[in-house]
């Protein structure tokens, strides 16, 4: 007996078969969207090489308390 294999879309969450033709996505539309993001930039691949403003990471300062 096979078992099938079931994930959710990645963009609307519906649950999609491996056997559906727009595998992992439910549709054509959200395939498009997927594309659309990664066209546009709304997702990102992190670069560990960037250089990161130290002003702009929360911690904490000698005393414990958070810094904003």
């Amino acid at each position: 007996m096979s078992k099938t294999l079931i994930v959710k879309c990645p963009i609307c969450k519906v649950l999609v078969e491996r056997k559906a033709d727009t595998f992992p996505f439910c549709s054509e539309r959200c395939q498009t969207t997927d594309l659309g993001n990664w066209a546009s930039d709304a997702y990102a691949i992190p670069d560990n090489n960037s250089v990161v403003d130290p002003s702009l990471i929360l911690g904490d300062d000698d005393d414990g308390r958070v810094i904003h």
